[in-house]
């Protein structure tokens, strides 16, 4: 589990493709600390660490993974958020995030708003139901507030430091991100389908 409020903000290393897909990635952790088969949400995508060593560690991707998040389309330089998972007593800054990527949303548009930025994203069409006003999404691994939802997309505002310390700081319209939904709703929503049957 994780809060998804970034830790480190690191960069894909090298990229070996195979049965699985080798990314490395250059860190600021301290990876003494990590343990071999650690999990880290690398833009919102838990995996497993499987090779490390001074600034950097590595993790596998299998073509699932690839397929259903924004992966596939990482090169050497790309940047990546990076959250620890939780231990027992961490505080909880965000919201509960599993790390189990449902969906990649489409930047629509990003402006100004006071300090912040706002940022519109288009969803796909099977998670909108999901999203919420005022409810808690995980785009590219970080916890935000939806500030609004219409029937095509939603808002979201980026403050400055979260700006600076992940990649909503350079992030375009067209760019694409890894979006969790709230486990809450997805709950709430099988629930329901059982009610219903």
């Amino acid at each position: 589990m994780f809060t998804g409020i970034i830790t480190d903000l690191g960069r894909v290393r090298s990229i070996a493709p195979g049965g699985a897909t080798r990314f490395s990635f250059d860190t600021g952790y301290d990876t003494a600390a990590i343990a071999e088969g650690a999990s880290i949400a690398c833009s919102g995508a838990c995996l497993s660490v499987v090779d490390k060593g001074s600034g950097w560690f590595a993790v596998d991707a299998s073509a699932e993974t690839l397929a259903c998040t924004t992966l596939g389309a990482w090169r050497v330089g790309t940047p990546v958020n990076f959250e620890r998972a939780l231990r027992v007593g961490d505080e909880l800054g965000g919201h509960l995030v599993s790390g189990h990527v449902d969906g990649v949303a489409t930047v629509l548009d990003s402006r100004p708003d006071g300090d912040s930025l706002r940022f519109t994203i288009a969803a796909p069409s099977a998670l909108r139901p999901f999203i919420a006003s005022k409810g808690s999404v995980t785009l590219d691994g970080v916890s935000l507030t939806v500030n609004e939802v219409d029937a095509e997309a939603f808002g979201v505002n980026v403050i400055p430091i979260t700006q600076r310390l992940t990649t909503f700081g350079d992030l375009r319209p067209g760019d694409r991100v890894n979006l969790e939904i709230d486990l809450l709703a997805r709950y709430v929503a099988r629930l329901l389908e059982r009610g219903a049957a």
